[in-house]
């Protein structure tokens, strides 16, 4: 099968089903050798700042001359987004002969999307001989797919209610899931966490006599930069080329974990820091796509992801005589509530209906708003809204925000437009 079959097919394969726990993973796995046992990792997790937070790790550990693989998901326009090395996105033909070598084995098995992929990764990184690889949770943690790996250190990001069908519907129970990647006798290191979430991550670093590095003790916050207390050196951080205050936050965990794993110097870590966007290609976050009239691409995903937009661009606001928004969302996450948020910051909003599964129908967001008196409008074509918008050249803001799908499909869009 060519590149293009062979993605069809994986897609097909329960992208948007959730099959907890670990056994077919570990049947693939041994299919091919096994090759996560032979890997030195990372792994991540967390309900916001996962995806950042590996990425500066990954950075970090460039600048420093090793060789790093990064593991993260979803892709915003290429499927080889997922799966890198240095930055450098896997090879079509890696893709083409790893599908085709268990395409057997697909047929009869029928392992997941989530699994096929994060296979595809831990073989990619072992045949590269890859010094460390970055490994970022699909979905919660403890029967995620990932949770294969015995890393050299766990991260926990951060914890606020999401998919609670799967993980729980309290902070404690998600927590509980997000906790399962902690190793025994291997260090966790925890972004800033309410007391509940927290109270649970210390349990199980207790249980698994597991060092736990809370970033909370290591800084000091001030109103616009970070002090970072490392093994050797205090660092002061100002700001990431990932606009927010929150970045820092991602930033200085990160920071943390390298500092106690490794001996680092000062100029690495912010040249890790500096670069990592050139390093790893992140993207999606609180990106400036356009400056005059402003364009902004966020995939805040869930409340707290809102939230945390929503801090960072009352800064600009009032720079605008309107700010509108296009926003598309899963129906498991609390729509109701991120919408109160969204109806206080903009004057305008649009939904854009995505063609998936997992997607919120219009008809559903109306029917959620009918008694708070927000309005809200179709889109049908985000790309179409896009380019009209600029061509207007007024001094407005507009924010696309919501699923990666979202930014994904605009992105598509703008790339064939542009070759």
């Amino acid at each position: 099968m060519d590149k293009e079959k062979i993605l069809q097919k994986i897609f097909s394969l329960n992208q948007f089903g959730i099959k907890l726990g670990l056994d077919s993973t570990q049947k693939l796995l041994a299919k091919i050798g096994n090759p996560h046992l032979r890997l030195k990792c990372f792994h991540v997790a967390g309900s916001n700042g996962k995806g950042s937070t590996s990425s500066f790790i990954a950075s970090i550990l460039m600048e420093m001359g090793f060789k790093v693989g990064l593991y993260t998901s979803p892709h915003f326009v290429r499927f080889n987004e997922r799966i890198k090395i240095n930055g450098n996105e896997i090879e079509d033909e890696y893709l083409v002969e790893f599908i085709n070598q268990i395409n057997s084995y697909i047929d009869n098995e029928k392992p997941t999307f989530f699994e096929i992929t994060t296979s595809l990764a831990f073989k990619y990184f072992d045949d590269n001989s890859v010094d460390y690889a970055i490994i970022e949770t699909g979905l919660g943690g403890r029967l995620d797919a990932t949770n294969v790996i015995d890393p050299i250190s766990s991260v926990i990001t951060s914890i606020s209610l999401e998919h609670t069908e799967h993980l729980g519907n309290t902070i404690e129970k998600i927590s509980f899931e997000k906790a399962g990647i902690i190793k025994n006798d291997k260090p966790v290191f925890i972004g800033k966490l309410n007391d509940e979430a927290e109270k649970v991550i210390v349990q199980k670093a207790v249980e698994t006599n597991s060092p736990i590095i809370k970033i909370k003790d290591y800084i000091v916050e001030e109103s616009d930069y970070l002090k970072i207390k490392c093994k050797n050196f205090y660092l002061n951080l100002y700001e990431t080329p990932l606009k927010g205050y929150h970045q820092l936050l991602n930033s200085a965990l990160a920071i943390k974990t390298i500092d106690e794993n490794f001996s680092v110097n000062s100029s690495q870590i912010l040249n890790g820091i500096k670069n990592v966007i050139g390093n790893t290609g992140i993207q999606g976050r609180y990106e400036i796509y356009n400056d005059k009239p402003r364009v902004i691409f966020d995939s805040a995903h869930n409340p707290e992801g809102i939230q945390i937009f929503i801090d960072e661009f009352k800064k600009e606001k009032d720079n605008y005589e309107k700010s509108t928004l296009v926003f598309s969302v899963m129906k498991d996450k609390n729509i109701k509530l991120m919408l109160d948020l969204l109806n206080k910051t903009f004057d305008e909003i649009f939904y854009y209906e995505l063609k998936y599964e997992r997607a919120a129908k219009y008809e559903v967001l109306k029917n959620l708003i009918s008694e708070k008196n927000i309005k809200i409008n179709l889109v049908n074509d985000p790309y179409e809204f896009l380019t009209k918008f600029i061509h207007q050249n007024k001094n407005e803001c507009l924010v696309f925000l919501g699923s990666m799908y979202l930014l994904g499909e605009i992105k598509s869009k703008i790339i064939s437009k542009e070759t």
